[in-house]
């Protein structure tokens, strides 16, 4: 009988999970290590006021359809939800809060003659918007820098008042520090061929798929966070929450055919393994790795923002309507009264929460208001309560242009998030795969999260995968050099994308 390969993979966030199940599938023996008392990292759900709300992410993007195969993998496909079509709004400069135009591409519209685009920026930031249609055309689409290229096409309105509340919202970062190839994909593509950038978004968004572009989990995001744990278990991978790990070192070398790794726990366990593969954050990923790479050792971690989020459970009745429909995203300014970055109203964006809301209190809702950004401190971080509460309510009353007085508050937590830096900053993705590199080097070892590939689980699972693929390849090959199997049987599973497959 053989002697199944054994893989720790350290770290339970999504990626982790997503990695230890994948190599699972094919018959690897799998221990996952998370130091956290619960798994799912930035996936996490809390009860407040008796209602279950995501304290974490909340959804997931659509886009490239990975994350719905693999949530369909699991059994999940009929707790799928889509948002609210009543979409979101931005507050400008000005105090103004309006509609998001629709027709655009992180806040980029197609046509920026349209009512709902003019209703934001005016008709004179309209009109220079246009002239992006009769400028010199982009010939070849070779733009690096999201910020500039729409100033310089566009202007400062649409870039002020569209698409930095949007980056900022959902990548915590301004334009400025965003790269064009990753956070809008196939857009230098679509410059070269429509001479444009509005021309370009025009052509994205007729090429995209008709649906709604996130999708979240009946529940909450921690069902899949659940049912990944449970499947692991299932597949007879053991899960060790509540410890972390110290150190890392080798027996053995790469070029052996059976090199192993010693992987150390703060319990003061060591456990044996064929391969490892990190799923921490940079730092920690870092520290593990230095001893074993001159290139490793020399990095220095990036600073990166500090998210929390504040999510107030009130007993509302002037909310009922929805007065800005699923959400607000803010245009940044000095000016403002306003501290949150973003605002979700929870309750109106995803139905079967307003079910659970509302199944005993008619006027209960959810409000979710977010805090921090890249290059800016967090304004709400280490402030008590007792002074967060009143702040989160009264951002809240007027990005909503409702009263909210402090007795409507039934429930609330707060989360704070260390954030990644995103996966479209400028550099980011060259410095990402030239550590990655340093790492396989190495050998018998992946690296995988959100700090490499990008945050939300379009881009962290299939990192993910990747990097399983990656491990599985080692481990089939590991059985052909040591005898264990002939050339006609190391075809397994672990060579090979694993199959989609339904729970039994």
């Amino acid at each position: 009988m053989i002697e199944p390969r054994h893989l720790v993979v350290v770290g339970g966030g999504i990626a982790g999970l997503v990695v230890a199940l994948d190599c699972a599938r094919v018959g690897i023996r799998v221990t996952l290590i998370e130091k956290a008392g619960r798994p799912g990292g930035a996936v996490a759900t809390e009860t407040v006021a008796g209602i279950r709300v995501d304290t974490g992410a909340e959804s997931y993007a659509t886009r490239g359809g990975t994350v719905r195969s693999f949530v369909d993998t699991l059994g999940l496909a009929d707790s799928v939800v889509t948002p609210a079509a009543a979409g979101a709004w931005v507050r400008l400069e000005s105090g103004r809060t309006v509609p998001l135009p629709k027709a655009g591409l992180l806040g980029i519209p197609s046509n920026p003659l349209a009512d709902d685009v003019r209703r934001v920026i005016g008709w004179r930031g309209a009109l220079r918007a246009y002239l992006d249609r009769i400028r010199p055309v982009l010939t070849i689409g070779r733009e690096h820098n999201l910020g500039d290229l729409v100033e310089r096409r566009m202007g400062r309105a649409v870039l002020d008042s569209l698409v930095a509340p949007v980056t900022r919202g959902v990548y915590s970062a301004d334009p400025a520090d965003l790269d064009v190839t990753r956070a809008a994909p196939g857009l230098n593509r679509a410059l070269t061929v429509a001479g444009s950038l509005s021309g370009a978004v025009a052509m994205l968004r007729a090429d995209a798929p008709a649906g709604s572009a996130v999708e979240g989990l009946r529940g909450g995001m921690s069902t899949l966070v659940d049912a990944l744990v449970a499947e692991v278990k299932r597949r007879e991978g053991e899960v060790i929450l509540g410890v972390g790990v110290t150190g890392l070192a080798r027996i053995g070398t790469p070029a052996e055919a059976l090199s192993r790794w010693q992987v150390t726990l703060d319990d003061e366990r060591v456990l044996d393994a064929d391969a490892v593969v990190l799923a921490t954050p940079e730092a920690e990923s870092l520290s593990l790795l230095a001893p074993f790479s001159a290139a490793i050792s020399a990095e220095e971690p990036v600073a990166t923002p500090t998210v929390e989020l504040v999510t107030l459970v009130l007993d509302a009745p002037a909310l009922d309507a929805a007065p800005r429909g699923t959400g607000v995203l803010i245009a940044d300014s000095d000016r403002s009264s306003v501290v949150a970055k973003a605002l979700t109203h929870s309750t109106a964006k995803w139905q079967w929460l307003h079910d659970a809301a509302t199944a005993e209190h008619p006027h209960r809702h959810v409000i979710r208001l977010s805090y921090g950004r890249q290059g800016a401190e967090n304004p709400i971080l280490g402030r008590p309560d007792d002074e967060v509460v009143p702040l989160a309510l009264q951002d809240a009353a007027e990005i909503l242009g409702v009263p909210l007085d402090e007795s409507a508050v039934v429930g609330f937590t707060r989360t704070v998030w260390r954030g990644t830096l995103p996966g479209a900053a400028m550099g980011q993705r060259e410095r990402a795969e030239s550590l990655r590199n340093a790492v396989l080097e190495i050998g018998d070892i992946d690296i995988t999260g959100a700090w490499l590939s990008g945050t939300g689980l379009a881009s962290v699972v299939p990192d993910a995968l990747a990097s399983s693929g990656r491990i599985r390849h080692v481990i089939a090959a590991s059985y052909l050099e040591s005898g264990e199997l002939s050339d006609g049987h190391t075809r397994t599973g672990m060579d090979k994308a694993s199959p989609d497959e339904t729970p039994e």
